[in-house]
């Protein structure tokens, strides 16, 4: 068996002050003079279980590691305000009170899913504040008149349906390892991945072990998804972009890859997949994923420190 991953203690932190009173806790961890990433997770994740990805910038980059509202190490918030529309101000509140607490300087977004869904909403509704931009298979629907519109539709609602469903308690962080080594998906992660994911999406309360994002706001996130009208051109954004999405010809993989592949070629994006992955692609395929991000990076004459 692997050795677990251990996420590092963080150089700094801060919290960030939202409009509607809550909090998002920043940490800062790599090489304070390497370019400034921005990063965060997907709808139910959290950025700590994204390790075995982001472990490998630690020397080069200067990482500030957050989570959305009502995930990872965050207090929970206002259910009614747990959507993309406060999310997207969220997002504008971590970045802005960040450059702040660390001092300004360029940065790049890597986002994934959810919160790569929210950083293009962010720029082309609030402007641009990035260096560049790195998404990672955002599930982005196109419109009802669109080929792929049926089966992203039908995607959704299966995740809608399948949150509200979920198991919120656990006796121990195992128990929820346990249910991602049997999934089909979640067993395609690195090794040590499935624990690491369980103890990032867990908290000890007095009953046992609860999901920081409950499953009905995990719910309703994936709701969302077909009411966004988001379907951007790559003109709408004001600096160079880099769409990294999931496997389109995989057999069994999901919806987002074939939709990813149509959103890059069809409106303008610079758009790669990383074959054989599914939607978690950095934790899958973390080394082919680092490649084809550090590659679009040094196109930008973005460099590691060092």
């Amino acid at each position: 068996m692997s050795a677990p991953f251990v996420v590092p203690s963080p150089n700094a932190t801060a919290h960030i002050a939202l409009s509607d009173g809550s909090a998002i806790i920043v940490r800062r961890h790599g090489n304070p003079d390497g370019p400034r990433l921005y990063f965060s997770h997907g709808n139910g994740f959290a950025a700590d279980a994204y390790f075995p990805f982001w472990k490998e910038l630690l020397g080069g980059f200067d990482i500030v590691l957050f989570d959305f509202r009502n995930h990872g190490w965050n207090e929970r918030s206002d259910p009614a305000r747990h959507r993309y529309a406060q999310m997207v101000h969220d997002l504008d509140a971590v970045v802005t009170q960040a450059e702040a607490a660390f001092g300004y300087k360029p940065a790049v977004g890597v986002f994934h899913s959810m919160s790569a869904r929210t950083a293009m909403k962010h720029a082309v509704e609030l402007g641009w504040r990035w260096r560049a931009l790195v998404l990672f298979d955002p599930p982005n629907v196109p419109p009802a008149s669109h080929p792929l519109y049926p089966a992203m539709e039908i995607f959704e609602q299966r995740l809608v349906a399948w949150a509200g469903m979920r198991r919120e308690l656990f006796a121990d962080p195992s128990e929820l390892a346990a249910e991602y080594h049997r999934s089909r998906t979640s067993s395609a992660w690195v090794a040590g991945a499935q624990e690491l994911m369980a103890q990032s999406v867990l908290r000890k309360d007095a009953d046992g072990w609860r999901l920081v994002c409950a499953p009905a706001l995990e719910a309703a996130i994936y709701g969302e998804a077909t009411t966004l009208n988001l379907w951007p051109m790559a003109s709408q954004f004001g600096g160079p972009t880099k769409l990294i999405g999931a496997d389109p010809q995989m057999k069994g993989g999901p919806a987002t890859g074939p939709a990813n592949r149509a959103l890059g070629l069809e409106n303008g994006f610079d758009y790669v997949s990383v074959p054989g992955t599914g939607h978690l692609l950095q934790i899958e395929r973390p080394e082919q994923c680092l490649a084809e991000m550090l590659g679009f990076l040094r196109q930008n004459d973005i460099h590691p420190a060092g």
